[in-house]
């Protein structure tokens, strides 16, 4: 009955060494104990030869995939009695618990019709027990399913115990994307989320539809108020002649400059010394001009032969030793800074001490206006004016130097500059003020401000009610009103 198997479809392993066969059975000889299989992939491959045989001392296991012709009896042995039987799913069963079968045992193989079938008309280009490696996979290999059968009295395949678990519920047909959209009723769904659009007033409804919601913010707005915003937080005594805000809409009153000598005065009594106040204003002045130098896009060591070039104006007062505090800090960060101060027979304690600390950092200083660049430099730092001494405008020195810094052609930078009502000898691009903005003139141009660290209490002792402006910043730009 050797002929009832011809033509079916069957997956024979043959151990670890010989590998996975998969093919037509050609022939069954019975008395050699053999089967032949025509045009047989080997691990999923094509072989080159038209047909192999197997010994039945060779094959480890054997599942039919396909049975070609309707047999319902199993085929009688006219041999002799065997020591192994192969099981409907072709894993063989020893009778006398020996490891491998004898040669002279017949393969007894019973047709499974519960077994499932794969390409029709075809078989499947896949070994059951082929490893999942991308190596050993042909052309058209797809992923092989387990069966959930172990191997008798030999170890599992370790692939088939790492990664085989849950393969049985993997179904056979592909998703139907095509008919799984069709269902999908776009135009009703659009259609219900524009009338709920329409009753919430313009803003999408993210529950039901006729469920309302809070308007939309942007990612900047997206914040839980627990109150409406004040935005006039500073109130003065005496209302300036100019009111600035921020980006964020806080509005910044001026204050006169009798106001703000008072403010200063009041700090100072508090420990806040003009050194303190002098360090920190140049750490503020120097942090502004290194942004308007290009920031980390100008200053990095990749750039060394390209490092900005500053010129710093000084007069003989606060404001001047303001300004060599913020060149020393410039200094510091590898910026060429060329001091210009005259030599005066007799100069405030605060300017010896920063022009003894600025000669530290390898800056270059000059008294003369003819020892400053003739090119054009990156930035120019204006500390000439003083609020109390009108008259040094008047002086030669100021005069040249001023001159110097309108034809350089370079942008200007005014550090505490003068309150309105007084020229501006040297157009400044930006004016940083300090505490609280003075009211400046239109020559101061773009106006910023920089915190000191002047506690609240002290401006509730000069009568000004004050909530800090600057959030996470120690110098803001303001607006002008």
């Amino acid at each position: 009955m050797a002929a009832d198997w011809i033509g079916c479809l069957v997956s024979i392993h043959c151990g670890p060494t010989l590998g996975v066969y998969q093919g037509e059975v050609s022939s069954v000889d019975q008395t050699s104990q053999t089967i032949s299989l025509r045009h047989p992939f080997h691990n999923g491959v094509k072989c080159t030869v038209p047909e192999v045989t197997f010994s039945a001392m060779d094959i480890k296991d054997l599942k039919i995939l396909e049975i070609r012709k309707s047999s319902t009896e199993v085929p009688k042995q006219n041999g002799p009695d065997t020591n192994s039987t192969l099981t409907p799913h072709g894993g063989r069963k020893d009778k006398g618990g020996g490891g491998g079968a004898p040669v002279n045992s017949t393969p007894v193989m019973v047709p499974n019709k519960t077994e499932p079938k794969t390409q029709e008309g075809g078989m499947s280009p896949v070994p059951h027990y082929s490893k999942r490696s991308s190596s050993c996979r042909g052309p058209n290999q797809a992923t092989p399913k387990k069966n959930g059968l172990k191997n008798g009295g030999h170890m599992k395949n370790k692939d088939d115990e790492c990664f085989g678990d849950g393969m049985d519920d993997v179904p056979d047909e592909d998703f139907d994307f095509e008919g799984n959209l069709a269902l999908f009723d776009k135009a009703a769904v659009f259609s219900q989320i524009d009338s709920s659009e329409r009753r919430g007033n313009g803003a999408r409804s993210r529950g039901t539809p006729g469920e309302q919601t809070p308007s939309r913010y942007r990612h900047d707005e997206n914040i839980l108020e627990a109150k409406p915003v004040v935005y006039r937080q500073i109130m003065v005594p005496q209302n300036g002649t100019k009111e600035y805000s921020t980006d964020s809409g806080l509005v910044v009153p001026s204050i006169s400059f009798e106001l703000h000598k008072r403010l200063l005065a009041a700090a100072e009594s508090h420990g806040l010394s003009l050194e303190r106040r002098l360090e920190m204003t140049g750490i503020c002045a120097s942090q502004m001009a290194l942004t308007l130098l290009g920031g980390p896009n100008r200053l990095t060591p990749k750039n060394v032969h390209q490092r900005p070039t500053v010129a710093l104006l000084c007069g003989p007062h606060v404001q001047g030793a303001q300004g060599i505090s913020c060149g020393r800090h410039l200094a510091n960060h590898e910026v060429e800074v060329i001091l210009f101060l005259p030599n005066f027979v007799k100069m405030l304690e605060a300017i010896t001490s920063e022009l003894a600390l600025f000669g530290k950092t390898g800056g270059k200083l000059v008294s003369n206006v003819k020892d400053l660049p003739e090119t054009p430099v990156d930035l120019v730092i204006n500390c000439l004016d003083s609020h109390e001494n009108g008259f040094l405008r008047e002086q030669p020195w100021y005069k040249a130097a001023a001159d110097w810094a309108n034809q350089n052609r370079a942008p200007v930078l005014s550090i505490d500059p003068p309150v309105s009502g007084q020229a501006h000898a040297v157009e400044a691009k930006w004016s940083l003020s300090l505490g609280l903005p003075l009211p400046l003139s239109d020559g101061a141009g773009r106006v910023y401000l920089c915190d000191i660290g002047i506690p609240r209490q002290v401006f509730q002792e000069v009568g000004i009610k004050y909530h800090s402006p600057f959030g996470c910043k120690f110098v803001i730009p303001l607006h002008s009103e």
